[in-house]
């Protein structure tokens, strides 16, 4: 499938959805993911935003930072919601009283769709809406205060699973989200990071461009919550995707497929040492837990090449 946006100055010069000037915290991955998926979308866009982090910072009154038709629903439930708007747009047009074409797309941080959304994702999903449902996936409740979600590594410090004497930070890994969506039997699912932006954008494309609900997960770095400096966003998320902590993977039509393999596959505390949540992994008796963490990356990445190789068509079939 041939790109649209085959060049950064291409990519900057694409429509702008979401723009600049918003109040998003410097270094903040969710606007980057955003605006990198919007510039594939064909022709309008009506988004549909849970509450969190980029809503509360893009949509601050009299004030908005979005171009676009834009809804702001509950934490739980913007895939209730743009399911609705879906159906509405589609009884519409069948009665001839809307003829402009329009996308759909949901937008949630990890809290509102790995946790207390998920119910109306899988509802979303299961029923077959044309919508793209985007999430920015920072690992944490970061708007109420770095509060941990299922989408938080093994290892992490947060407000609600701190790092101290009793305790190692979460003890859980995070939840597979990808394979969750995808078990729905949707055309299009997808896991992708800023850092590398042909292959998110190209991702974004194929998920527009799906008969039925499609799903984007991206790693979106926050700078409050993953404490390090603002100007490692996009270092981070290329680590997480060397490391093969955060695997650039899409599922299209039941096929898993990697979109990208590292050259040279770097251990996994590359990618952790750089950030404060992590810090006490490196202390003492912690210092198994990296292990341990590493061998799960390893092991994730050898079930997603026997998917491919499980999901792959049979040889002289397209």
């Amino acid at each position: 499938m041939s790109l649209k946006v085959k060049s950064l100055k291409e990519l900057a010069a694409a429509p702008q959805w979401l723009t600049p000037g918003h109040r998003m915290c410097a270094g903040c991955g969710a606007p980057v993911a955003v605006r990198q998926v919007l510039a594939a979308a064909p022709g309008r866009v009506v988004v549909g935003c849970a509450t969190g982090c980029l809503e509360v910072a893009t949509t601050i009154y009299p004030y908005t930072a979005w171009r676009c038709s834009f809804i702001h629903s509950a934490f739980e439930n913007t895939a209730a919601t743009m399911s609705g708007v879906e159906a509405a747009y589609r009884s519409l047009r069948r009665q001839g009283r809307v003829e402009a074409d329009f996308v759909f797309v949901a937008v949630g941080g990890d809290g509102g769709t790995y946790d207390i959304g998920l119910q109306s994702l899988s509802g979303m999903l299961e029923r077959g809406h044309r919508v793209v449902y985007v999430c920015y996936d920072n690992g944490a409740y970061m708007n109420t205060g770095v509060q941990r979600s299922s989408a938080t590594p093994k290892g992490a410090d947060t407000t609600t699973c701190p790092a101290g004497e009793a305790s190692p930070g979460k003890r859980q890994p995070r939840k597979d989200l990808l394979a969750v969506a995808s078990a729905h039997g949707i055309p299009y699912a997808a896991q992708a990071a800023p850092s590398h932006w042909r292959d998110l954008v190209r991702k974004a494309e194929k998920a527009f461009r799906a008969e039925g609900p499609a799903f984007l997960n991206i790693l979106a770095p926050c700078p409050r919550g993953w404490r390090y400096d603002t100007a490692q966003t996009i270092e981070l998320t290329r680590l997480a995707v060397e490391t093969c902590f955060w695997p650039l993977v899409e599922v299209e039509e039941g096929r898993w497929s990697i979109t990208f393999r590292p050259k040279k596959k770097k251990p996994l505390l590359d990618f952790l040492k750089p950030q404060g949540r992590f810090r006490h992994l490196f202390e003492g008796q912690n210092l198994k837990m990296i292990e341990e963490m590493q061998r799960e990356v390893d092991e994730n990445w050898r079930r997603l090449e026997a998917l491919e190789h499980l999901t792959a068509p049979a040889e002289g079939v397209g």
